[in-house]
C-alpha cells in the first residue's frame, strides 16, 4: 500500500474537497426513488452516465433538478414501473433502478442492462 510520509515541525491543517464518484452516485440516485419526498445529493459528477440516469428517473416520473454539482430528486410523482430498453441498454448501472421500483410498485419491468463491461 502506498503512503505519504510528512516530516516537519509544524502541524498540518486545512481542508480537502472530495469529488463525487460515478460508481457511488448512480446507486444513490436510484435509492432516492424509495423516498416519498425530495432527496438532495451533493458533489455529483457531471458525466454521461449521470445525465442518462437523470433521464431514466424522469421517465419513471421523478422530477429532477441538477444545478452546479447538486442534484435534487423529487420522487413524489413517480408513477411508472417500467424502464425503457433504449436507455437501460446504454448503462450497466441502470439495473439499480430495479430494487426501488419493485419496492414502490410490487412489480417492475426492466431490460437487461448494457454499457461498458469495465463499469
Amino acid at each position: 500500500m502506498d503512503k505519504i510520509v510528512i516530516e516537519g515541525r509544524r502541524p498540518l491543517s486545512g481542508t480537502v474537497k472530495i469529488s463525487g464518484a460515478k460508481n457511488a452516485v448512480l446507486p444513490i440516485m436510484t435509492a432516492a426513488l424509495i423516498s416519498s419526498g425530495i432527496s438532495r445529493i451533493t458533489r455529483v459528477p457531471k458525466l454521461r452516465d449521470t445525465y442518462t440516469m437523470i433521464k431514466l428517473l424522469e421517465i419513471v416520473g421523478a422530477n429532477v433538478e441538477f444545478t452546479g454539482n447538486t442534484l435534487e430528486i423529487d420522487s413524489t410523482t413517480v408513477d411508472n414501473p417500467e424502464a425503457p430498453y433504449d436507455l437501460v441498454k446504454t448503462m450497466r448501472a441502470s439495473f439499480y433502478i430495479l430494487g426501488p421500483l419493485m419496492a414502490r410498485f410490487g412489480r417492475v419491468r426492466v431490460s437487461m442492462p448494457g454499457g461498458c463491461a469495465w463499469g
